[in-house]
C-alpha cells in the first residue's frame, strides 16, 4: 500500500527500512529535544552562554543556515522572475532546503531568546530603531512565502493529486508562483542585509562595526552577497548527498554545473568587496581608533588564521574554481569548492558572531574565551535531524526531483 504513494516512475526502499533510517534520524532529534527541554525549563543558564556571552554557538548556527538556506530565494528569482527554464530542475530541493534552513532558525531562535513566552513582544512592542525589528518581521513573513511556495508541492502527491479541488489549488499556486518568488527576494534580501547590518552599527565592537552607504554598513551589502554566493552549492551539496544515499540519479550534472556557475559568480563578486572591506577596516578604521590589526585576534580560538582560512582557502579558492569551467564541469572538484564555500560561510558567521563579543571593548576587560556546552550542540543536532526528516519524507512521497525517473532509466536502474 506504501508504494501507492510514491511519486509516479519511482522506487523506494521498502517500509521496514525506512522505518529504521527514521528510528536513527529520531534518536538524534530525541537526544537534542531532551537538550531543548531543559534549556526551556532551567533557563539559558543551562548553556554555556554567560552574561559576557549573549550570543554563542545557536546564533552562528542559526545565521549560518540562513545563509546557506539563500539557494531557495536566489534561485527562485532566477527560475520565475529571470525564466531561467534548466533551474526548474531543482526549483523543489531548493525550496525545501529553504523551508528546512529558515523553520530551523526560527526554532533555534525560540531557545536562545531565554523567554520564548515573551517571543511575541518582538512583534507587539517593536523597537523602531532596530535591525533586529526588520529581522524578526522579515523572516517570518519569508518562512510563510516558503510555507506557501513548498504547499504545492505536498499537494502534488499521487494520491492527493487525484481529488479534483487539490489538483486544481496546486496547478494555480503554481501559475502565480512568480509573485511568491518576488515578494520572496525581497523580503529575505532585506532579512539578510540587516542581520549583517546589525553587527556593522555595533560602535562598541570594533571587530564588527564598518562604516557605510546612508544607513546601512557595508556588512548590510556583504551578508547578502555571501548568501546568494554560498546557497546555490549547498543546495548542490544536498542533492549530492541524497544520491550517494539513495544510489539514484536525481539531478543532472549540468544543473549542478550551472547552480556552481551561479554561485561562483555571485562569491566572486562578494571576495572583491570582503577584500576591499577588510582592508579599509585594517589600515582605515582600525588606526582611526587607537587599535591595530593585531589586537583584533588572540590565541587559536581567535587566531589571525580564521581570517586567511575565510577569505583565502575557503573564499578566493572556491571562487575562482567555480568560475573555472574546466574546474567547475569536474565533479568532485565542483563538490570540494562548494564544501569550501559553505566553510566560509560558516566562518564568516562565527567570528562576527563569537569574536566580535569575545574582544576586550573596555580598557578594564580581557579577551574572552566561550566554550559550548553539550546542551548547545545536542539542540543544534536537533535542527539538523529535523532538516533530515523533512528530507526523507518529502523524498519519499513527493514528486521532488523531475528527472528522477528519467535519469535512472537512462542509466539501467
Amino acid at each position: 500500500m506504501d508504494s501507492k504513494l510514491f511519486p509516479e516512475g519511482t522506487q523506494r526502499c521498502s517500509f521496514g527500512q525506512f522505518l529504521i533510517w527514521l528510528a536513527v534520524i529520531l534518536g538524534f532529534f530525541g537526544w537534542g529535544l531532551y537538550a531543548a527541554v531543559l534549556v526551556l525549563y532551567n533557563g539559558i543558564g543551562t548553556t554555556g552562554l554567560d552574561n559576557y556571552f549573549g550570543f554563542g554557538a545557536w546564533i552562528t548556527f542559526d545565521l549560518a543556515v540562513i545563509a546557506l538556506g539563500a539557494g531557495a530565494f536566489f534561485t527562485g528569482l532566477l527560475k520565475y522572475i529571470l525564466k531561467i527554464k534548466q533551474l526548474e530542475k531543482i526549483i523543489n530541493l531548493t525550496v525545501i532546503v529553504g523551508f528546512i534552513c529558515y523553520s530551523g532558525a526560527m526554532l533555534v531562535l525560540t531557545l536562545d531568546i531565554g523567554q520564548p513566552g515573551r517571543a511575541w513582544f518582538g512583534y507587539w512592542h517593536p523597537n523602531v530603531h532596530s535591525m533586529l525589528t526588520e529581522v524578526i518581521f522579515c523572516i517570518t513573513c519569508y518562512c510563510t512565502v516558503l510555507i506557501i511556495e513548498f504547499v504545492p508541492l505536498v499537494l502534488e502527491q499521487k494520491q492527493l493529486n487525484k481529488i479534483p479541488f487539490i489538483h486544481a489549488l496546486a496547478h494555480n499556486m503554481h501559475i502565480n508562483m512568480a509573485l511568491f518568488a518576488g515578494l520572496g527576494a525581497f523580503l529575505s534580501t532585506f532579512h539578510q542585509g540587516s542581520l549583517g547590518g546589525m553587527y556593522g552599527v555595533l560602535i562598541g565592537r570594533p571587530y564588527a562595526f564598518r562604516e557605510g552607504f546612508f544607513i546601512w554598513p557595508w556588512t548590510f551589502f556583504l551578508f547578502v552577497l555571501s548568501a546568494v554566493g554560498s546557497g546555490p552549492v549547498f543546495t548542490v551539496l544536498v542533492a549530492t548527498f541524497m544520491e550517494k544515499l539513495t544510489g539514484k540519479k536525481l539531478v543532472d550534472f549540468k544543473t549542478k554545473a550551472l547552480m556552481g556557475k551561479i554561485a561562483g559568480s555571485m562569491l566572486c563578486v562578494y571576495m572583491f568587496f570582503k577584500i576591499l572591506d577588510t582592508w579599509a577596516w585594517a589600515t582605515g578604521y582600525l588606526p582611526s581608533v587607537g587599535l591595530t590589526f593585531d589586537q583584533m585576534f588572540y590565541g587559536v580560538a581567535y587566531g589571525k588564521w580564521l581570517m586567511w582560512a575565510e577569505l583565502g582557502l575557503c573564499g578566493v579558492v572556491p571562487a575562482i574554481m567555480l568560475v573555472t569551467p574546466s574546474i567547475r564541469n569536474n565533479p568532485a572538484l565542483l563538490y570540494t569548492a562548494a564544501l569550501l564555500d559553505c566553510f566560509g560561510i560558516c566562518i564568516n558567521r562565527y567570528v562576527f558572531t563569537v569574536q566580535t563579543i569575545a574582544f576586550p571593548a573596555m580598557p578594564f576587560d580581557s579577551w574572552q574565551v566561550y566554550y559550548p556546552n553539550w546542551v548547545e550542540y545536542a539542540s543544534s543536532i536537533m535542527i539538523v535531524a529535523y532538516g533530515f526528516l523533512v528530507l526523507s519524507l518529502s523524498y519519499r512521497y513527493l514528486p521532488v526531483f523531475p528527472l528522477e525517473t528519467k535519469l535512472n532509466y537512462q542509466s539501467g536502474e
